[in-house]
């Protein structure tokens, strides 16, 4: 019948009634109770060999699975595993020899065996040939109960050549599988191929998917359930157990921008957003958010050149010669490469030695020190613990020590400067002097405003024009209104419509006569006090933008300034005109910035210079903030 398993349980016996024997003789053959259990199935069998009794016909691998692998009530019906069972005589038994039992393998020694000379069966010394069945039986006695390899045994008894043969041997247990999380998308693989340009070329700096993005809704990973190992047995029967298979949950890797769902029958991992992922290497976490965090650094080896979307945050150094382009972008480590964010904030926790920090629209901030650096931003602010030959430009620069920097800025505060040279519209440095063999050199950033001037006296010329043609218009008027008969029909109109005068219906005809005869001539006067009017409008307007024209003016002039609290040298302070309608004065590329400094130094003349006390410039300024004018 083979070893295969069955699916359903017999019914219950009635209330009262014998129980069936697990052990079932028919004239069909031998049988197993169907709602028998493994363990009574081997109490039968045992006092079935112990009764000196044996399973002739035995189907061994149906009888070794009914007896250990078989479920309880896995068949509906009896099963059959023998044909009859005989008595095994005790000549018989005597044939079977003693089996060596070693680390869970038996050996026997098959050899030609004889029945004993007082056996009435046949005459003495007649050969005899062993039988399968009895083998089972006899080793069943001597503890070999599991195991016993029906092929080659058979096979041995069959070849009846003397020889030692591997009878039975143990199963091991089979170790289960342990519960496992396995990734389900390729989103999340990194890609190190040189990426390839829109000209087809390929770049060699920089990696074609180094920080993996995935949308909302993607399946990330997903829980494998622990599968139990297989039992094994001694060659006694004993069972071994197989080691309890490990659980895992998918809590435990689970981040900020994700969640666990139950879909189809299994736990996955699901990115509750779009993002970049985020693996934590030391809880194994995997995160999704807007963040790009990295503790790997940045060089050829590890991520080449970066060319980001989001933000970036980066736990290692930059290595030289390597770049970063993003928004939002920290580092931890130093920097010896190139910084370039497209806006937000560049916030370096340590130090720029060498390297580039560029911000098209934001703030720049250096914990630590830079040092032949170079930091601009169109529209921020860069701030810096203290920064030596350095080129700094921005919308306002601080910094706590300065030594032979070129900066230029609409505001500048500095505790120390020593060497630089420094161009604002408003410059305030607690202590500034030279420093070696370094100039220390201010340059007061005033605006050129010769394009405003044109504009006012072009506003004021037109507008005197206006005045002009406006007083030509009224001069026209009283030479019309000054002619008797329009200046006579004018008065009595004027009467009239004020009820002082009552004409006759005579009267009126006359007064409707004159009015008609004048027509032509207050239509002209209407005509030319509608122009007066619009004269005088466009004059107003003149008057209004050459005003607003002046308070510009005034506020670029006014704006610049420089304070000095603590002269430590010589230091010399020169003018440096600038046009605002070219933008912002600072906005050059680094290689110009240094180049225009030491070029204003040598054509400017100086409006200030000393090296010890303060620096206070304009003097207007400390005047019109309290001191005597005088």
């Amino acid at each position: 019948m083979g070893n295969q398993p069955f699916s359903s349980v017999s019914p219950a016996a009635p209330v009262g009634a014998t129980p069936e024997p697990v052990l079932q003789r028919r004239d069909d053959g031998v049988f197993f109770r169907a709602s028998s259990t493994a363990a009574e199935r081997q109490a039968a069998v045992g006092q079935t060999f112990l009764s000196g009794a044996y399973f002739s016909g035995l189907d061994y691998d149906l009888f070794l699975h009914l007896l250990y692998d078989a479920s309880s009530g896995e068949a509906d019906e009896p099963v059959r595993f023998a044909d009859t069972v005989e008595p095994l005589a005790l000549a018989r038994r005597a044939l079977y020899k003693s089996v060596k039992i070693v680390l869970g393998e038996a050996d026997y020694y098959f050899e030609p065996v004889f029945l004993d000379a007082g056996a009435a069966t046949q005459d003495a010394n007649q050969g005899e040939t062993l039988r399968f069945d009895e083998f089972v039986a006899d080793m069943w006695q001597k503890g070999i109960r599991f195991g016993i390899d029906a092929v080659a045994v058979r096979a041995a008894i069959g070849n009846g050549k003397p020889g030692r043969c591997l009878v039975a041997r143990r199963r091991d247990a089979v170790p289960g599988r342990d519960g496992a999380i396995v990734e389900v998308t390729e989103a999340l693989h990194r890609s190190n191929a040189p990426r390839e340009g829109a000209n087809g070329k390929l770049d060699l700096h920089t990696f074609q998917n180094r920080f993996p993005q995935v949308s909302a809704r993607t399946r990330l990973l997903k829980k494998m359930l622990p599968v139990p190992g297989i039992r094994g047995y001694e060659l006694s029967g004993i069972p071994i157990e197989a080691p309890v298979p490990k659980d895992v949950e998918l809590t435990s890797v689970a981040g900020t921008g994700t969640v666990i769902e139950h879909l189809d029958g299994t736990d996955f991992l699901v990115a509750a957003v779009q993002g970049f992922v985020n693996v934590d290497r030391r809880s194994r976490r995997i995160s999704i958010g807007p963040r790009i965090v990295s503790r790997e650094g940045v060089s050829v080896r590890t991520t080449g050149n970066l060319q980001l979307t989001g933000e970036y945050e980066e736990f290692g150094e930059v290595q030289e010669n390597r770049v970063v382009e993003g928004g939002n972008i920290t580092i931890h480590g130093d920097v010896f490469g190139r910084i370039v964010s497209r806006g937000g904030t560049i916030v370096l926790r340590h130090n720029l030695m060498g390297g580039t920090a560029i911000n098209a629209d934001g703030a720049i901030r250096v914990a630590g020190v830079a040092a032949n650096a170079v930091l601009q931003t169109r529209a921020g602010e860069v701030a810096v613990q203290r920064a030596q030959s350095c080129i700094i430009t921005g919308t306002r620069v601080r910094i706590g020590v300065a030594i032979n920097c070129e900066i230029m800025a609409d505001e500048v505060v500095i505790g120390s400067a020593s060497g630089c040279a420094i161009a604002a519209r408003s410059i305030v440095i607690e202590s500034a002097g030279p420093h070696k063999h370094g100039e220390m050199m201010l340059f007061a950033l005033v605006a050129d405003t010769s394009r405003i001037d044109d504009e006012i006296a072009d506003l004021a010329a037109r507008g005197q024009s206006y005045a002009r043609l406006t007083q030509r218009h009224r001069d026209a008027i009283d030479v019309i209104t000054g002619r008797r008969e329009v200046s006579a029909y004018l008065a009595l109109a004027q009467r009239v419509r004020q009820r002082e005068v009552v004409l006759t219906p005579e009267q009126l005809r006359a007064f409707q006569k004159i009015r008609l005869q004048v027509g032509p001539a207050l239509q002209e006067v209407a005509q030319l006090s509608l122009a007066a009017r619009q004269a005088q409008t466009q004059q107003a307007l003149m008057q209004e933008g050459a005003r607003a024209a002046q308070a510009r003016k005034d506020a670029l002039a006014g704006a610049a300034s420089c304070r000095v609290r603590l002269l430590a040298g010589e230091t010399v302070m020169r003018a440096m005109p600038y046009n605002p309608e070219h933008g912002a004065a600072y906005d050059l590329p680094a290689r110009d910035v240094r180049t225009r400094l030491r070029a204003e130094a040598q054509t400017r003349a100086p409006v200030w210079s000393g090296s010890t006390g303060t620096l206070a410039w304009p003097p207007a300024a400390r005047e019109r903030q309290g001191g005597d004018p005088d």
